[in-house]
């Protein structure tokens, strides 16, 4: 990125609202927010101290699914919406451990994911990665990309991954948006996708969506029936829609209480 680029996105970034990237990079143990995400952070905690399990639950799923379509479905191409911030090992450092020719477009919209977007662009020799700055709402602008259009071949298949996304897209535009995230890839692509809930801790989770709220990030938290809905149309891989922490778990991973974890999360084939 030109030092032209890196002024422009420091230029955009409000330290004055927490952002949920950041937010999400305290939580974690991160460097790269500021002191208005650390207050949320440390708020979201005091609701459900069990907050960093399920983020950290929430990204174990992000590599298990990513690793999946690389080594078992043959995926060497992914559009990753919603990037957030650099954290080892990225969506492309997965993939081409088992694809080392994979190529990975990266999205986001927040201009301090894009100030450290250099860290997304350590592809393996054989392989391409890129960064493209724009929203999630705006899907247009995403497949007009130049970076979309040189990296991705909607000749073959390709892995959509939307993680820890939904719950921050409001009815009634999360199904379109996903549907136009979608359509332009062609059958025999996959989505994975992880969709928050309160099924499993409602008093806990929903004080900290009212803090999301508060602080100017609102979510949506869905039922299972809801979160269901996303996938309709696809081809669900087994084990189906379940919490993240139970797609596929490695083996020897520790086991979680479902009360700490407040997400879904799928793979399913494009028909």
């Amino acid at each position: 990125m030109s030092d032209e680029a890196r002024a422009r996105a420091a230029d955009r970034i409000d330290t004055t609202r927490a952002h949920s990237a950041r937010v999400y990079d305290y939580i974690l143990g991160g460097k790269d927010h500021y002191q208005v995400d650390a207050d949320a952070g440390r708020a979201m905690c005091a609701e459900w101290p069990a907050l960093p399990v399920h983020m950290r639950a929430n990204r174990e799923f992000m590599h298990r699914a990513a690793r999946h379509l690389a080594r078992e479905e043959g995926i060497r191409q992914f559009l990753d919406i919603g990037t957030g911030l650099p954290t080892s090992p990225n969506l492309h450092e997965v993939v081409q451990r088992e694809r080392p020719d994979a190529g990975i477009v990266y999205v986001d919209n927040d201009p301090i994911v894009l100030a450290h977007a250099q860290a997304l662009l350590t592809s393996a020799a054989e392989g391409r990665t890129a960064y493209v700055d724009a929203d999630m709402r705006d899907p247009d602008a995403i497949t007009a990309s130049p970076e979309f259009q040189d990296i991705l071949d909607l000749g073959e298949p390709v892995g959509l991954m939307v993680i820890g996304m939904l719950h921050f897209i409001m009815p009634p535009e999360d199904h379109s948006l996903l549907r136009r995230l979608l359509d332009p890839l062609p059958p025999g692509s996959f989505l994975a996708a992880t969709i928050g809930t309160a099924d499993f801790a409602p008093d806990e989770v929903g004080r900290v969506a009212r803090e999301y709220e508060r602080r100017g990030m609102p979510m949506r938290l869905r039922t299972r029936a809801e979160a269901t809905a996303f996938f309709d149309g696809l081809d669900l891989v087994e084990p189906g829609l379940c919490q993240v922490h139970h797609w596929r778990p490695d083996p020897g991973q520790p086991l979680l209480d479902d009360r700490d974890i407040a997400m879904y999360g799928a793979v399913a084939r494009k028909r």
